[in-house]
């Protein structure tokens, strides 16, 4: 099974513990859009990417969503798991951003090995202090940084992970990212295109001054 490949301690398993994740964990196939995790009510259970892309996002009282970070290949997502960690108290949504495939380790099982190897304790730690790190940097970008500057990198950082420059995304997916409303997205969208950032046409914006808007965030 290729689950030992995207599982950094699997090593460190002892073997009854290996074969209680083979024994109850399932592999799904999602497509893109679909709500894997939709509230802390929920306890979906570990999600372990095989391939594809997920985005972990909170969803404001007035409706407006907000990435918090996004997932991609042997990355483990245990906010899927919240009835495990006692001190999440929000609600998470995780959604598909490409058809993914990703394995689904059921929470219990989860639970009764980390109890039991130091490894997995350990190996669960550092996963959630990354993760909360992730988001305490958001909200210090969303509290101090311009929002010009928080634009120019999103999209410098969408074109990494693309590996394009041209990039198929509309205002209203970008300002779900960054937490803004279409209309202010469209309006510095308009701005970076005036100066000759980026080049807008229907569903695209394509980089034109990759330099130009790594000043902007400078």
């Amino acid at each position: 099974m290729e689950f030992e490949l995207y599982f950094p301690i699997w090593q460190q398993l002892t073997n009854s513990q290996q074969e209680q994740l083979h024994k109850h964990m399932t592999e799904r196939f999602v497509k893109k859009g679909t709500v894997i995790h939709g509230s802390s009510a929920e306890c979906t259970g570990l999600l372990v990417v095989k391939q594809g892309q997920l985005r972990a996002y909170m969803i404001s009282e007035d409706g407006r969503e907000i990435t918090l970070y996004r997932l991609f290949d042997r990355d483990l997502c245990l906010f899927s798991a919240s009835c495990m960690i006692r001190s999440i108290q929000f609600d998470i949504t995780i959604e598909s951003e490409k058809d993914t495939v990703l394995w689904v380790i059921p929470t219990e099982i989860y639970r009764q090995i980390m109890s039991e190897s130091a490894a997995a304790a350990n190996f669960t730690n550092e996963v959630m202090a990354s993760r909360f790190s992730e988001v305490m940097w958001l909200m210090d970008q969303i509290l101090w940084k311009r929002f010009d500057s928080r634009l120019a990198e999103f999209l410098l950082k969408e074109a990494s992970i693309e590996g394009t420059n041209a990039l198929h995304i509309t205002h209203e997916t970008i300002g779900k990212h960054l937490g803004n409303p279409r209309e202010v997205v469209t309006r510095m969208l308009k701005y970076f295109s005036e100066e000759g950032f980026v080049q807008l046409s229907r569903g695209t914006v394509e980089l034109c001054d990759i330099k130009g808007l790594q000043k902007i965030i400078q």
